[in-house]
């Protein structure tokens, strides 16, 4: 289990970070936190939104041109975006 201090530790390694966990344990809460202690750009999507999947409907059209950091909050409500996020850091 990490809390905040590991996942910026984290992030300072590493392109991507997942933070994984059953439902309604602080997950979302947690990103937020890391976010608001990293700095910089944090571009936010929430894939629940019907706005932020209208966003990625064509994923590396709207996450290449963004810098800093980027949370995609359900992502496994959208599997193939693991691929891109693999294959584009």
């Amino acid at each position: 289990m990490f809390g905040r201090t590991g996942v910026t530790r984290l992030l300072q390694q590493f392109p991507v970070v997942g933070l994984l966990g059953p439902r309604q344990v602080g997950k979302t809460t947690l990103a937020h936190a890391v976010a608001g202690r990293v700095g910089g750009q944090v571009h936010r999507f929430d894939l629940e939104s019907s706005a932020d999947l209208a966003r990625l409907a064509d994923p590396l059209l709207a996450l290449e041109p963004l810098r800093g950091l980027v949370m995609l909050d359900e992502i496994q409500r959208v599997p193939e975006l693991f691929q891109t996020t693999r294959y584009e850091t």
